[in-house]
């Protein structure tokens, strides 16, 4: 029911900070997932679970890897959902997508819907 699209993405320079948006569009409000999540993957690496939340929970989750670094927030019309990368490392360059789920956001095997992703590049 609901399409997804990042935006955000770029080149940045190490220790520096960047935000990215996952906009929702179609039909509804995309309230029927359960959750919401960021997902990265480099090259030549598996796609990891960068960030999950779970808005009528309110609970949010991080990858050990961006803990005390990243937010995960999302607007209370479920329009839009954001991941603010603070001190940004060349390890953290990858492709970012967004991502749903009606059951849990906490694998990439049960995520529902994706977006096609950005790009982050740290240098």
């Amino acid at each position: 029911h609901v399409q997804l699209v990042e935006s955000g993405g770029g080149s940045v320079q190490a220790g520096r900070s960047l935000t990215l948006s996952c906009a929702a569009s179609g039909t509804g409000d995309g309230s029927e997932y359960k959750c919401r999540a960021w997902f990265r993957q480099a090259p030549g690496q598996e796609r990891e679970g960068v960030a999950v939340i779970y808005h009528r929970a309110g609970v949010r989750r991080y990858a050990d890897s961006v803990k005390d670094r990243f937010v995960i927030s999302q607007d209370t019309r479920w329009r839009t959902m954001t991941l603010q990368m603070n001190n940004l490392r060349p390890e953290d360059s990858a492709m970012y997508y967004c991502a749903a789920s009606d059951s849990t956001c906490d694998s990439s095997t049960t995520i529902t819907i994706w977006g096609p992703g950005t790009q982050v590049t740290v240098s």
